[in-house]
């Protein structure tokens, strides 16, 4: 991974009724979503050049690129906007590059089954564009107490539909081992500090025990 480099994050755009969320509080409660709840396609991903990625969804099994696969990212493509857009979130530093048009993201996946390099890039380096999935989200949490009792009691429905425009890749450095299953790395850590679980699984997926 590149060091010395400005922090970069893409944002998500979220959308309701058909237009980009404008108001502040809604738009910070769905992006601060976790990517269990909205479809696998996150609010916040931080890149950097170097950094281990995964993929989110099925972008081309026949070739390897599914669900879960592993990846370097290289570079973000994306439109420059005239204005340097802040979020307040402390999640990242101050001098973060926020990006809210991307166009594609450049990820290195080793074992991808592609037989030869795509024009202008080196072996193995796909282009991952920008994906949609829409999700349900509970509004319920941002209405006053007395508002929200009052829907519950009344029996109205309080969830929205979210139509989000993201890159489908989260950061990798750690992993579960749902996600690790059929993979093999060179080297892991294996955190014993958690609810029983396929433990054995971590440990018979990479190279050597020592």
């Amino acid at each position: 991974m590149e060091m010395g480099l400005r922090p970069m994050v893409c944002v998500a755009q979220d959308y309701f009724q058909g237009k980009l969320i404008d108001d502040l509080r809604l738009r910070k409660t769905i992006l601060e979503l976790p990517d269990n709840k909205t479809e696998h396609l996150p609010g916040y991903l931080p890149l950097v050049p170097g950094i281990p990625v995964l993929l989110t969804e099925n972008v081309a099994t026949e070739l390897g690129l599914s669900n879960g696969t592993r990846g370097i990212f290289h570079q973000l493509v994306y439109e420059e906007s005239s204005v340097d857009i802040q979020f307040q979130d402390k999640n990242f530093p101050t001098n973060t590059k926020f990006i809210t048009q991307p166009k594609y993201a450049l990820v290195e996946f080793p074992n991808c089954k592609l037989d030869s390099e795509l024009a202008e890039l080196q072996a193995k380096i796909i282009p991952i564009s920008v994906s949609e999935q829409t999700f349900l989200f509970d509004a319920k949490e941002l209405l006053a107490e007395n508002v929200a009792k009052a829907a519950k009691i009344n029996q109205k429905n309080t969830k929205i539909s979210i139509k989000r425009k993201a890159l489908s890749l989260i950061p990798a450095y750690s992993m579960t081992t749902h996600k690790r299953q059929g993979q093999t790395l060179d080297k892991i850590i294996i955190d014993l500090v958690m609810p029983p679980g396929p433990i054995e699984v971590a440990s018979f997926t990479f190279h050597s025990h020592e």
